[in-house]
């Protein structure tokens, strides 16, 4: 007796349901097996977070969709999905652009989309996000049954549903942080979060974890350009005080005179210009969180008051006698190893060891491997936006120079980079292109497209004589010989396991057999 496909592919996701695995792996095999039982070239999952849809999973996408955050109301194939009853499938010469054009990874060239099918995954009768499939090819889905991408939607809520459950028995405290968290978002701008999958960014999200609801003062220390605010402002988000305020001073940038009146405020007359009352960023935060941002350039005076504050929670006024008691977590930042400074004598060492009572360190970006493309995806999307461009991405050689720099300047520098270079590939435009490729000639990268060659295929430059023009590498070639090299490396590394093997090189399991068999590297003995 013959199984029916659909049920040969739902069995095993029933069966995890009733599993414990983290989200990302259930969202991973939902689309895996949707792809088995629907062949085409791409498929995703994306989840709705006030008027944005944000991609938990794809797969047969490049890797910097993940870091992408679309607007709803800026493009139309969502828009209609998502209000459509049940799954939609939209003509080959539909004129609405779609945003996955340029996106479809393994296809030379930057192809639009022909054939995009999809439907709203739903909770409560609610949409809470949605199934999307789509093909290079015209016709793909011409003779698709509906009713069995219904049928997925259907299991997609389920694991979404089962999902949410877990995570909720897991911590319910972090849960109703996290609510206060949307509430005050919702009358706020947007702000950032934090992108990365890397080993380093896992571990500095972890830590946030562990010590975001506690009251422990945190000292965030990193370069120049890491995001050390993103960072304190998830540790507030994460917090018992997420619903009051969190109050920013940026030290470095205020006179030494001005300090104290910023910190603890005023009274009339306190000194020349003093015109009137006025309360300190402590008062202002009284109840939530002080972020200090170069926390290191206080002068010595300053940090004896500030310490005095911080142990009493009491302070007063410049100017006044009169005290004011105050409820505030402080969260430090600082580029400079504040140990060394307190060596130096620059840094009071009593006030040292009562900012980081819990240090977290932020990773330089040029250790974060490939988040460098989940970030590029997210500045690209947000350039995409500003500019009104239908479709904005990397080519490989482009994706290969990002990931072959060392970003002295970190997500910072990255963000300004790929601003400019936007506007440096338009300008090669004489008119406005639908999808818009940046190659790696449109990159300020030093050394550009020679650089990244030199990167990404060390092994190939000859140790002694200088190559002649025609024996040096194309690109190309470079770039898949660095390719061929990490994959093999992972899959020896993790004893031939596809499934570890594609976690380590930040790929979903399919998207690694395609790309091991492009290379021509073997995987018929390596476990699924």
């Amino acid at each position: 007796m013959t199984t029916h496909p659909l049920l040969q592919s739902i069995i095993p996701l029933i069966a995890d349901i009733a599993r414990e695995l983290p989200s990302a792996e259930r969202y991973r095999r939902l689309l895996e097996a949707l792809r088995v039982l629907l062949p085409c070239d791409a498929a995703a999952l994306l989840r709705l977070e006030e008027g944005w849809l944000v991609p938990l999973a794809v797969d047969g996408l490049s890797s910097d969709t993940l870091g992408r955050r679309f607007r709803v109301e800026e493009h139309p194939r969502f828009a209609a999905l998502l209000e459509a009853e049940g799954p939609l499938r939209f003509p080959a010469d539909s004129p609405l652009p779609d945003p996955y054009d340029g996106l479809v990874e393994g296809h030379r060239g930057h192809l639009p989309v022909h054939d995009c099918v999809g439907c709203a995954v739903r909770l409560d009768d609610r949409p809470w996000g949605l199934l999307t499939l789509d093909d290079l090819a015209p016709d793909r889905f011409s003779s698709l049954d509906l009713a069995v991408l219904q049928s997925f939607g259907s299991l997609a809520a389920a694991t979404v549903s089962v999902a949410a459950r877990i995570e909720q028995l897991h911590s319910r405290v972090e849960h109703e942080s996290l609510r206060a968290e949307g509430y005050r978002l919702a009358a706020a701008p947007r702000a950032r979060t934090l992108i990365g999958r890397s080993a380093a960014m896992r571990q500095l999200q972890k830590e946030i974890g562990l010590v975001a609801g506690s009251e422990l003062p945190v000292l965030i220390q990193g370069e120049t350009g890491v995001g050390k605010e993103l960072v304190a402002e998830a540790l507030h988000a994460g917090s018992t005080r997420a619903a009051r305020p969190m109050i920013s001073l940026n030290c470095a940038a205020l006179p030494e005179t001005l300090v104290e009146s910023e910190l603890f405020g005023h009274v009339k007359g306190a000194f020349t210009g003093a015109l009137g009352e006025r309360p300190g960023k402590f008062e202002l935060a009284d109840g939530g969180t002080l972020f200090l941002d170069e926390v290191g350039e206080l002068a010595l005076p300053v940090q004896a008051k500030l310490l005095r504050v911080l142990q009493s929670g009491q302070l007063q006024r410049l100017g006044s006698d009169r005290e004011h008691r105050v409820d505030v977590r402080l969260i430090a930042a600082s580029n400079r190893n504040l140990a060394d400074e307190v060596r130096a004598g620059r840094l009071r060492a009593d006030f040292y060891h009562r900012l980081s009572v819990y240090p977290l360190l932020v990773p330089p970006l040029r250790e974060r491997g490939r988040d460098v493309l989940l970030l590029a995806g997210f500045f690209l999307e947000e350039n995409r936006s500003r500019l009104g461009l239908g479709g904005l991405r990397l080519d490989a050689e482009a994706q290969a120079a990002l990931l072959a720099h060392d970003w002295p300047g970190n997500v910072r520098e990255l963000e300004h980079l790929l601003g400019r270079s936007v506007l440096k590939a338009l300008g090669r435009h004489p008119q406005r292109p639908r999808i818009l490729s940046l190659g790696a000639e449109d990159l300020d990268l030093p050394g550009g497209r020679s650089a990244a060659r030199a990167a990404a295929a060390p092994a190939l430059v000859a140790a002694a004589d200088a190559p002649s023009a025609a024996e040096r590498p194309s690109l190309r070639d470079a770039v898949a010989h660095l390719e061929r090299k990490l994959v093999t490396e992972a899959l020896a590394r993790h004893g031939f396991n596809r499934s570890a093997a594609a976690r380590d090189l930040g790929l979903d399991r399919a998207n690694l057999a395609r790309l091991a068999r492009r290379l021509g590297v073997a995987l018929a003995d390596a476990p699924r």
